[in-house]
């Protein structure tokens, strides 16, 4: 069965609270803030179903400092999932939109441990055939958690939204 993939709707929100939370290691938010990105950035967003079930989200916002660059801030992919491409193709899918055609650069934070994140930007650099850039963002002194790690901001571009293809 194919994976749907479209933009998110406010009854997703429980749905993509659950499925974030049933990764085991992402932060988890608020529902409310899962209803909100659904409901304000849906064009920036995406969901993946597959057989009316939601098993893949991705949410993201274009800069205000910068419209030609946008910010994912999450992403998440169901177990029985992985392995597909769809954390790709959730990519794709939002910078390939008619609302991000000026968008030029994808930019997000990854934690030196999260090694499957950054294969996943590394991944995709090399599909777009463009650069990706990788330096320091937020040191560890500005968490008041102990354990957090360095957060590095990784920078894909630049590339043209219109050139992009899907996948699931």
């Amino acid at each position: 069965m194919n994976t749907h993939l479209r933009k998110p709707q406010v009854e997703d929100g429980e749905s993509v609270w659950t499925l974030v939370k049933r990764t085991g290691v992402l932060d988890v938010n608020s529902p409310y803030y899962y209803i909100v990105m659904s409901k304000y950035f849906a064009d920036t967003c995406v969901v993946a179903e597959k057989e009316e079930d939601i098993v893949g989200f991705a949410s993201a916002f274009m800069q205000p400092q910068a419209a030609d660059t946008i910010f994912l801030w999450q992403i998440a992919v169901d177990e029985s999932q992985r392995g597909e491409g769809l954390a790709g193709d959730l990519l794709k899918e939002i910078i390939k939109r008619d609302e991000c055609q000026h968008v030029r650069f994808l930019e997000t934070t990854i934690t030196p441990s999260n090694e499957a994140s950054q294969a996943l930007f590394t991944k995709l650099a090399d599909e777009l055939d463009t650069r990706i850039q990788v330096v320091n963002s937020f040191s560890k002194k500005l968490f008041p958690d102990d354990d957090q790690e360095v957060e590095r901001l990784y920078r894909i571009g630049p590339f043209m939204p219109q050139t992009i293809k899907g996948g699931h």
